[in-house]
């Protein structure tokens, strides 16, 4: 998760499923105790299922700002589409950028500069030692 005064990104990829359902309930807690408008970038995603689907809910009305999310893939357009959350967040095709971000000098594509590439499930992007095995992190910046 990337934290600035103003905004939130939480940071999504490879297969995002009911393994990674706690670390995600998690990280969409952690976001919503800070009440900033949120981003999540869903670029390198590539599998949601319906538990990562519930999570997104959650986050979508319990925030106080409509989430943005950052280039989804077609999977989880479809999902937005039949379940009729594309209503309550915003797609963006593009990434926005995230000034700002702690955890270093924001790089042109929206990430800390020396953020690890994301692995399977919730990246921590602002983590220096990088991802674990699992490749599960959640830890608030």
């Amino acid at each position: 998760m990337l934290t600035s005064p103003t905004r939130t990104r939480l940071v999504l990829a490879g297969e995002l499923d009911i393994s990674h359902n706690r670390e995600l309930r998690e990280a969409v807690r952690s976001v919503l105790a800070l009440d900033l408008p949120v981003d999540v970038d869903m670029r390198n995603l590539t599998f949601m299922d319906s538990s990562a689907l519930a999570a997104f809910s959650r986050l979508a009305y319990r925030s106080s700002a409509r989430p943005r999310l950052i280039q989804p893939p077609d999977v989880v357009v479809f999902l937005l589409e039949v379940t009729a959350m594309g209503d309550v967040v915003e797609v963006l095709d593009h990434d926005p950028g995230f000034p700002g971000a702690t955890g270093g000098p924001e790089t042109g594509d929206g990430t800390a500069e020396g953020a690890p590439a994301a692995a399977d499930g919730v990246a921590d992007a602002a983590a220096a030692d990088g991802v674990p095995e699992d490749g599960v992190a959640t830890d608030a910046v």
